[in-house]
């Protein structure tokens, strides 16, 4: 029994004290954490306090910067408008010397303007006077003189014509005599210092549109079974196959040299290989445009360089190689643009202008005849459009188009490379004419000068460079002699094309003659 409370005493001691033990931990716990939170809110009362008193702090001290700096604007403004206030009295001073600086002037002026009333009454009286009596005297004048006022002006115009035309001629034949003296020295030293310099070759190079061919038979097999060769020939290549009686050769015609060219080649290899039908030809004429098309850009490469240019567009410098195929009075036209280009270097640089643009433009003068057979337009106004069109120096632009005197030159290097275009192409040797053209141009010089009134006989004399023309004493003067002379050149120059320049010499002379008996 007792075993059994002791037990139970046991159980019941043994849920009792955990509970307490819990119970009691509970309420210590509890206690601590409202400690820390007083101690907590009490910190953070102070923390706020502290912002507040240190944000209040801060407040004050932007107030005060603030008032300062009202005050400092404050006082800025004052002076700048203190100052403002002095500038415009000063203005204001100013203003009213100057109007009345301005008012004494208008009451100077309108004194003048009266007084200029006064002396144009004065004067107009004088000029009515002056009119009546020169109106009197006119008419004294033509009384005493017996002729009319026309006539007097026609006699006075008619001596003063004489006088100034003998004035005139004196002065034009002094010039003369000192450009000659002066002039032809140093002219002839540049001219021969630049031909001695480039030294080309004098035999002018021909361009060949003949085809020789291995034997007769050939022939009939260039024509084909009822021409249907040469007819596919002519047609795809764009000349004409001239078969005749010249043995073992035949003639290709075309009046632009680089597609005869081309087609003189093709029918060379065909007249080689012996295969000539139309598709063969087609396929050969073909490769040939291909290595044509290489050679030109080669041929303008080789001429930039030998030339010393620069800088210039392919197509240009393609359109160059053209001109080794074409020719001018037998001289091969891209030697001649070389050459001029190193006589036009040679004289620039002595006379002191611009080297590289009288290289370009002599290179490119004759661009245009690379093209002149396709388009409308003398070739220095298409070879001018041309060079333009692909980005040259507006100067040499200028020199291709004014190098025979199409449009007006604006340097002096365009008038260096007329004088190295005139002096390529007149040099002995390089260039020649036909005897057919020969003569035409002899008899165009004659029938020029015998057409001037007063010429009685005209010579062409030196290879057609120098017209000798003998007038009539009795109808021209010495004067007329001279106007004579530089009209025929005049007519020359705009009517005629020609190598170099033509000498014009007009011969008066009067004879006495008598016969003793």
């Amino acid at each position: 029994m007792l075993y059994a409370q002791g037990i139970q005493q046991a159980r019941l001691n043994g849920f009792l004290l955990p509970g307490l033990a819990l119970l009691l931990g509970i309420l210590i716990g509890y206690l601590l954490f409202q400690s820390l939170r007083n101690r907590k809110d009490k910190a953070l009362k102070q923390t706020a306090k502290d912002i507040i008193e240190q944000a209040e702090e801060k407040a004050r001290q932007v107030e005060l910067e603030a008032k300062e700096n009202a005050l400092r604007i404050t006082r800025e403004a004052e002076e700048d408008l203190q100052r403002r206030r002095a500038e415009l009295s000063k203005e204001d001073d100013r203003l009213v010397k100057r109007r009345e600086e301005l008012d004494r002037r208008f009451d100077q002026m309108q004194q003048r303007e009266s007084a200029l009333n006064k002396r144009q009454s004065s004067i107009d009286r004088r000029a009515n006077e002056i009119e009546a009596l020169y109106a009197q005297r006119v008419e004294e004048l033509q009384r005493v003189a017996q002729m009319s006022i026309e006539e007097a002006r026609g006699i006075l115009m008619n001596e003063v014509a004489e006088q100034s035309r003998a004035e005139m001629a004196r002065i034009i034949h002094q010039y003369e005599a000192e450009a000659r003296e002066t002039g032809a020295e140093k002219a002839r030293e540049l001219i021969a210092d630049a031909i001695q310099r480039v030294a080309s070759e004098s035999v002018a190079e021909v361009t060949t549109s003949v085809v020789t061919l291995p034997n007769e038979e050939m022939k009939g097999r260039i024509v084909g079974r009822n021409g249907r060769n040469i007819r596919a020939f002519e047609q795809v290549t764009g000349v004409d196959v001239i078969v005749d009686d010249t043995p073992e050769a035949v003639t290709v015609s075309c009046f632009d040299s680089v597609r005869r060219e081309v087609a003189r080649r093709t029918l060379t290899r065909l007249v080689t290989d012996g295969r000539i039908h139309p598709a063969y030809i087609e396929k050969i004429l073909e490769e040939e445009r291909q290595k044509m098309d290489d050679d030109l850009v080669k041929a303008g490469n080789e001429a930039v360089f030998e030339a010393g240019v620069s800088g210039l567009h392919p197509e240009i410098i393609k359109k160059l190689g053209r001109l080794k195929y074409r020719t001018s009075y037998g001289q091969n036209q891209l030697a001649h643009a070389v050459e001029t280009s190193k006589i036009a270097s040679v004289l620039a640089s002595e006379l002191g202008a611009d080297v590289e643009v009288a290289k370009a433009g002599g290179l490119l003068h004759d661009l245009g005849k690379a093209m002149d057979h396709n388009t409308e337009g003398t070739h220095a106004l298409i070879g001018a459009e041309f060079a333009r069109r692909h980005g040259v120096n507006p100067k040499v632009v200028n020199i291709i188009a004014s190098h025979h005197h199409e449009v007006e030159q604006t340097s002096v290097e365009a008038v260096i490379v007329e004088a190295a275009d005139a002096i390529s192409g007149a040099r002995p040797g390089a260039r020649r004419e036909d005897l057919e053209q020969y003569i035409k141009r002899l008899k165009a010089l004659e029938s020029i000068a015998n057409a001037h009134e007063g010429v009685e006989q005209s010579f062409a004399i030196q290879a057609g460079r120098e017209v000798r023309i003998i007038v009539r004493p009795e109808e021209v003067d010495d004067l007329a002699a001279y106007e004579i002379a530089k009209d025929i050149a005049n007519e020359i120059e705009s009517t005629m094309q020609y190598p170099g320049q033509i000498q014009v010499t007009v011969i008066r002379e009067t004879r006495a003659v008598s016969y003793a008996k």
